[in-house]
């Protein structure tokens, strides 16, 4: 493809109203591979923050404290995300989806291989930690950055009938990511036997740099999104100068951020409950650890047929009424799925997963880039919608099991349910408050004022 070609606004997805060409094909592919590559990084890390690094990195404290500073780093990857969110949502906003994604993946590749490579504590002391937490940073701001980018190269090229179902591909990505992550380290750990926290849980970490080399072949050919080069061209031709997005969307959109961010809550509350706390919490109860790694893994399948069908359904009957559905079940199954996962066999953790993250997570996952990025115009949707969705993820999947584990500590296991069942109908009562996005008819946003068409 030449230059001229690559930066010509491209108006066949408007045209058609199918995903089906080479052109949405190899979009979807790419940011469904974009983000199976940087989740895969991501999750390993709370899956070795679950099982591994609080007797690599922190093993002269006592098993909980142990535990505890474990899930401290994780929440600190968490905690990088929105500033990661804003930082590439700006540079997305004003230069352009690809590059930042492009970008991010880099980055990503870079810290999670340097993770690998990390002697430990019983090597060259307090300073491993301390760069396993810079390391974690690194690997947060470019998450952060993936998720608005990936959704964005989708749903913007995608025709309108099907953004719901484009936008998904790029969470589906995640718990794919997840599934490779959770059974190579499974096989790495039946392989290496003994070894396994000695040297060979580095090997999963290492074999990024392979992933990395195979999403940027396949990230470098995909063309900018027909939205951002007309919206590009118009403001050249104007000679505008742009404005600073994050202060754009905090003067004229800091409500729709709080109401998006409170609605994905529950998706990522389920995350952090079901995939990071309840792993520990089944191990330590007895379960066996590859059985464990397996059952998550078979829940990333469900998750990722469920996220898929959700979104297809959520462009059908709207974003709304499908997370509805989700969020719903997920008050009714949250004290089960609690007391399941801790009562110390392998069909209670399983049935609590597959179910929980499975099904429930998917319904939630499937529309939820589409709710969100629908809500933001066009020249702040970058920043916008990853601010909202990055800092539901801190808030919702990186404190969640440093809070499971003190409550369970402190209160008992039935408190992780209540706080489980809260979070989720918070979000729920967030999704009913808003309006829906661009799709369908409401033409009004959270403020009340007139919406623009997701084109503007």
């Amino acid at each position: 493809m030449s230059p001229s070609q690559q930066n010509r606004p491209v108006q066949a997805a408007e045209s058609s109203d199918s995903l089906n060409t080479k052109d949405l094909r190899r979009i979807l592919g790419s940011s469904f591979l974009g983000s199976v590559i940087e989740y895969y990084d991501f999750i390993l890390y709370a899956t070795a923050a679950s099982l591994i690094f609080d007797k690599v990195f922190f093993g002269n404290l006592t098993p909980g404290l142990a535990l505890f500073a474990s899930f401290g780093t994780l929440a600190v990857g968490y905690i990088a995300r929105p500033l990661g969110g804003i930082i590439f949502g700006h540079f997305g906003d004003r230069l352009g989806r690809k590059k930042m994604l492009v970008l991010s993946m880099m980055m990503m590749g870079v810290a999670t291989v340097a993770i690998g490579l990390l002697p430990t504590t019983a090597s060259i002391g307090v300073a491993a930690p301390i760069i396993l937490i810079l390391l974690r940073v690194v690997q947060g701001i470019a998450v952060g950055g993936e998720w608005g980018g990936a959704t964005l190269m989708a749903l913007e090229h995608a025709p309108a009938s099907k953004r719901g179902f484009a936008a998904s591909f790029a969470n589906a990505g995640a718990p794919a990511g997840g599934l490779l992550a959770t059974f190579l380290v499974s096989f790495i750990s039946f392989a290496t036997g003994d070894g396994f926290l000695e040297w060979g849980w580095r090997i999963p970490f290492i074999f990024s740099a392979v992933l990395i080399i195979i999403g940027m072949v396949v990230r470098l050919k995909v063309a900018e999104t027909p939205i951002f080069q007309e919206m590009d061209a118009k403001a050249a031709e104007r000679n505008q100068e742009r404005k600073t997005p994050i202060a754009l969307v905090l003067k004229n959109h800091s409500r729709t951020v709080i109401i998006t961010l409170i609605a994905s809550l529950g998706f990522y509350t389920c995350q952090g409950v079901l995939t990071s706390w309840g792993v520990s919490q089944a191990v330590a109860g007895g379960v066996d650890r590859s059985f464990v790694l397996n059952t998550k893994g078979y829940a990333a399948v469900a998750t990722i047929v469920f996220c898929l069908v959700a979104a297809k359904l959520s462009d059908k009957y709207g974003r709304k009424a499908v997370l509805t559905v989700g969020g719903t079940a997920g008050i009714l199954w949250a004290l089960p799925a609690v007391f399941l996962m801790s009562n110390g066999t392998g069909w209670g953790f399983a049935l609590a997963v597959i179910v929980g993250s499975g099904v429930i997570q998917g319904i939630l996952a499937g529309p939820i880039g589409a709710y969100i990025s629908e809500l933001f115009p066009a020249d702040v949707r970058y920043t916008g919608a990853s601010l909202a969705y990055q800092g539901s993820s801190t808030l919702g999947a990186g404190f969640t099991p440093m809070i499971c584990t003190a409550l369970a500590v402190s209160f008992g296991i039935v408190s992780v349910g209540i706080f489980w069942v809260a979070i989720l109908i918070i979000g729920l009562i967030a999704i009913r408050m808003s309006p829906e996005g661009a799709v369908l008819p409401s033409k009004t946003d959270i403020s009340g004022k007139t919406k623009e068409k997701l084109s503007a």
